[in-house]
């Protein structure tokens, strides 16, 4: 099995470190200090499951690499679109694209039975750009439950969680999604292979759509936010509204409010991914997130009155932090 990490951040240089453990040929794609310290030293992942150190190839070019049986990547959602001219080379007939992605993924209606089959949703492949990048036929979805942080160049810190479900679009336990989970599990990962992976991208998404945009407003923890009862309030519209669009759209999430709430507070003072980015002045990845389900609540009639205005205000953010003109009404 060969592996190439796209956008090997603290998420993808842990993955590719734990592949290269279990014995993968694995090539992380990277720039700056970052790569310049995993090519000298490897990769460095304190954890508290055990540190250890991964030394996988590291390259700023994928034609270096040549195709591969996967990639994984470990972009934001908003950089799958440009992505095209890194992930070229990389391919072969049959080289399948492990997206680890937060929100709706481009391929959510990709061989799903129903009113909505090859619906392409807007705010997540404008124009049809990331299917372009990224083809369908590819596509294997994956919903990340560890959290990671780069200390400094060639370190990754794992604070915790180890599981990274994957599944295919149509739903199929394929030869190929089994034969990647194998690979991860022997690096020390967790990765079932899920027969409807839809349930669990709407349960992350649960958090992710309340508390990403409520603490790029505010600027609060997790668990800060949790503690303000009118804010508590607040993610629980949002989730509520979530729950009915998923509904609509034909997934039940298997979990409660209340139940997401307390894993939520369970993270404590942790900064959002969100807030992170916009400390940083990079672009917010609001689209996948909220924009997606707006759409989705249009498509299928849903009320989400909640989720229309915490989009408005920090779409309106993100165009002011970025100093992006805010077209005319």
């Amino acid at each position: 099995m060969k592996v190439a990490v796209v956008g090997a951040g603290a998420i993808g240089a842990y993955v590719g470190a734990a592949l290269h453990r279990a014995g993968v040929e694995t090539h992380l794609i990277a720039r700056g200090a970052h790569l310049a310290a995993m090519r000298a030293s490897g990769v460095r992942v304190l954890s508290p499951r055990g540190d250890f150190t991964g030394h996988p190839n590291a390259t700023g070019d994928p034609a270096e690499v040549g195709p591969v049986d996967y990639v994984f990547l470990g972009l934001k959602a908003n950089a799958y679109a440009a992505a095209g001219p890194m992930i070229r080379p990389l391919l072969h007939e049959t080289t399948a694209i492990v997206a680890a992605q937060n929100g709706i993924p481009w391929w959510y209606f990709h061989g799903l039975p129903g009113p909505y089959e090859g619906y392409r949703i807007e705010s997540v492949d404008p124009g049809g750009s990331v299917t372009n990048a990224l083809p369908l036929r590819r596509a294997i979805g994956c919903v990340v439950y560890a959290a990671t942080e780069i200390e400094a160049p060639g370190v990754v810190r794992h604070l915790e969680g180890t599981r990274f479900s994957i599944g295919e679009p149509d739903r199929t336990i394929s030869a190929r999604c089994t034969a990647f989970g194998e690979a991860m599990v022997a690096g020390g990962l967790k990765c079932p292979v899920e027969a409807d992976l839809r349930k669990d991208i709407w349960i992350k998404l649960m958090g992710n759509i309340a508390f990403n945009p409520i603490s790029a407003l505010s600027r609060a923890t997790m668990a800060g936010i949790c503690r303000h009862s009118r804010a508590r309030e607040l993610v629980v519209a949002m989730m509520r509204e979530t729950l009915e669009v998923a509904r609509r759209v034909g997934c039940e999430p298997e979990i409660s409010i209340e139940r997401r709430l307390a894993g939520a507070e369970k993270a404590g003072e942790h900064k959002t991914s969100t807030l992170q980015d916009l400390e940083k002045g990079k672009p917010l990845e609001l689209d996948v997130l909220l924009a997606a389900v707006v759409e989705l609540a249009d498509l299928t009639g849903a009320d989400v009155p909640t989720l229309r205005s915490i989009h408005a205000v920090t779409d309106l953010l993100d165009q002011q932090a970025r100093r992006v003109p805010v077209p005319a009404p």
